[in-house]
């Protein structure tokens, strides 16, 4: 009798100390996932990455005694594919995917994100049923959004302290709503907290804050609703902001008005604001134009850079951190093809497909591997593929 139950016991053992391990496959899907899981000793370990899963699990006793332990860590991306655009704010990204649909995520205190609600987004979440939106933009720190479809109608959403929504009040909107009737916008931009747009006949329309004259009506009062500046019909493009605006006409001329303490108008003067579209020099060749918080890049037909206004940190990319008051060609490059400005931080790509910046880099926006501010166009990476 003894000696059967001793063989018992050994049996019991042995079963115990039995180890797993198995694999499975799901379906597609739209998300990267791992989850970690401990039961009894037991270890299951579960990644999806691109439509497929598997999991593995491993089983270990040390001794006779039974622990139990259960722990679960759960992490999913989701992956964007077909993006056509983005725009970011302050804390908060919009994107435009080829099929016309609509995703943001982000913070979403003001409904910036325009799903319905005030709660923040961690993974790009769709808004919306529609699919034929054209085009987006988002103030820098109004949490402010602004978009355009493509039967030319204007939408918006967000913040609205100031009318910049343009629907006639000053209450934010947590879902796109539509701005008037007009079915011909043709572009739009966002200041801290004005818009200023464009339509297909080639006037110039602005609404939102207008404390420093930013909206160009030559008033400092607020506007609620969209309002055409002036009775010219030749505006080409136009960049906002903080509280400042840039614009070209399609005769190639740079005009600017707004605020101008730091010379960010180009006009030769840090007059404290404009509130008329001025015209900054006599050149026709300006191509494109990018504004910061306090500073104004732009190119020319001839791909040469140019830059003027704040410069504390560098984001002129003179090689100094000293304001200029008119337009100032940076370095000799004849290769820029695209700029872009960020508060206090400048991107821009060249004909060969390389990545540049400067400027402010006190967070990495830079890219470069470091925090240090940049004072001239440094390339990013080796990449030709930008």
């Amino acid at each position: 009798m003894i000696k059967k139950f001793i063989l018992l016991i050994m049996v019991i053992a042995f079963i115990i100390c039995i180890g797993c391990t198995m694999g499975t496959k799901s379906e597609d899907t739209v998300s990267t996932a791992t989850t970690t899981t401990t039961i009894d000793g037991s270890t299951t370990t579960t990644t999806t990455i691109a439509g497929t899963t598997t999991s593995t699990s491993t089983t270990s006793t040390t001794s006779s005694t039974s622990t139990t332990t259960s722990t679960s860590t759960t992490t999913t991306t989701t992956i964007l594919l077909n993006v056509k655009q983005i725009s970011c704010g302050e804390k908060y990204t919009i994107a435009l995917k080829s099929d016309g649909t609509l995703w943001a995520w982000g913070c979403n205190s003001l409904g910036q994100l325009g799903d319905g609600s005030t709660i923040d987004k961690t993974s790009p979440t769709k808004i919306g049923t529609d699919t034929d939106w054209k085009s987006i933009f988002c103030g820098p720190s109004s949490s402010l959004t602004i978009a355009l479809k493509n039967d030319g109608t204007l939408w918006a959403w967000g913040g609205n302290a100031f009318g910049q929504l343009g629907d006639g009040t000053t209450t934010y909107k947590t879902s796109p709503i539509k701005i008037g009737t007009d079915t011909d916008w043709k572009s739009i931009s966002c200041g801290d907290c004005h818009t200023i747009a464009l339509k297909n006949d080639g006037t110039l329309w602005a609404w939102g804050h207008n404390g420093c004259g930013q909206l160009g009506d030559g008033t400092t009062t607020n506007k609620i609703i969209p309002t055409k500046i002036g009775t010219d019909t030749d505006w080409e493009s136009i960049s906002s902001g903080y509280y400042h605006t840039i614009a070209l006409k399609k005769d190639g001329t740079l005009w600017a008005w707004g605020f101008n303490s730091n010379g960010q108008l180009g006009d030769g003067t840090t007059i404290t604001i404009k509130t008329n579209p001025t015209k900054i020099g006599t050149d026709t060749d300006w191509k494109s134009i990018s504004c910061g918080w306090g500073d104004t890049i732009a190119l020319k037909n001839d791909g040469t850079l140019w830059a003027w206004g704040l410069n504390s940190n560098g984001q002129l990319g003179d090689g100094s951190t000293t304001n200029k008051i008119i337009p100032t060609k940076i370095g000799t490059d004849k290769d820029w093809e695209s700029i872009s400005c960020g508060s206090n931080h400048t991107i821009a790509l060249k004909n060969d497909g390389t990545l540049w910046a400067w400027g402010y880099n006190g967070y990495g926006q830079l890219g470069d591997g470091t925090t240090i501010d940049k004072t001239s166009p440094i390339q990013i990476g080796s990449d030709t593929t930008w």
